[in-house]
């Protein structure tokens, strides 16, 4: 399956356990939702419990809410410390947007931070017991980023809100890839995937920074956007799929909306090379690193 119109022809999931961060709405709560009633386990990975509870419930049995903040490492941890069993899916997917800089509770930009920094570290206190999928979601914002190591956390430039948020969407794809480069390494059968909504009606505000950009575009987003379930399936088919490693998956219909499919990501995050140093930099900021040993003799 390279190809997925609907939630509906996802394979059976009786069995698997998937967590998911930020399931209780949007593109994250339909996955969630789309993946138990084909039979799985789901963990919503929440920041508000209340909310998560709330979601658990209505998504039914084989549901449930566990509290994760992203801005906290130290939440982070102690989500990771407190999961007992396998995890046949780990799909990152919270995501935050900011129209002013904030920082999270280690100090970092709170875009970066959270989109990028959060699931970095959750991703390597965890991966030792996921058996299948790592997925993590980005954007089409990640087309026109770049990343400046001298500035990371927006200390000494200007504050631009859509700068910062694409530069952490550019991380989410060359994470994704240097996972799978040292999944790989490691002899390990895990795929990391990542995916994009296209552009999905979901309560996500985006905030440019530019007041007639941000009013236009919620004009625009119920006219043209997909609702939450289709912007959930490049999400679904990076997880279930018959795709190899590294796969990027978005809407077939210029990148916006319909059936997910297989699409082209930039040029930035196809760099072998940014992809390590960022590894590295962000091994150094969280100060969590990959457990798994290489198999390649040295």
């Amino acid at each position: 399956m390279t190809r997925l119109p609907s939630s509906s022809l996802i394979p059976d999931q009786t069995g698997r356990t998937a967590v998911i961060t930020g399931g209780n709405s949007g593109i994250g709560y339909a996955a969630a939702a789309a993946l138990s009633a084909k039979g799985a386990r789901v963990v919503l990975a929440v920041r508000d419990l209340e909310k998560g509870r709330a979601a658990a419930q209505a998504i039914g049995s084989g549901a449930e809410a566990r509290r994760l903040d992203l801005s906290s490492l130290s939440s982070v941890r102690e989500f990771a410390d407190g999961f007992d069993g396998s995890i046949d899916y780990l799909i990152n997917n919270a995501g935050a947007m900011s129209s002013t800089r904030q920082a999270t509770r280690d100090g970092f930009e709170s875009q970066f931070g959270v989109n990028h920094l959060g699931h970095f570290a959750l991703t390597n206190l965890l991966i030792d017991r996921v058996t299948a999928r790592v997925v993590t979601v980005t954007s089409t914002a990640h087309n026109s980023a770049s990343i400046d190591f001298d500035d990371l956390q927006w200390e000494h430039r200007r504050y631009r809100p859509f700068g910062a948020y694409g530069q952490s969407k550019l991380a989410n794809l060359l994470f994704t890839a240097e996972l799978q480069r040292r999944l790989t390494d490691a002899g390990s059968l895990v795929r990391s995937n990542a995916a994009h909504p296209g552009w999905a009606s979901t309560g996500f505000t985006i905030t440019s920074g530019n007041r007639v950009i941000d009013r236009l575009s919620a004009l625009a987003t119920p006219l043209m956007a997909h609702g939450p379930e289709g912007g959930a399936l490049p999400t679904l088919l990076a997880t279930t799929g018959e795709v190899p490693g590294d796969s990027f998956a978005g809407p077939s219909r210029f990148g916006v909306r319909g059936p997910a499919t297989l699409v082209n990501r930039s040029a930035a995050a196809h760099d072998v090379q940014l992809a390590r140093h960022l590894w590295v930099v962000s091994e150094e900021l969280t100060h969590t690193t990959f457990p798994l040993a290489s198999t390649t003799a040295t």
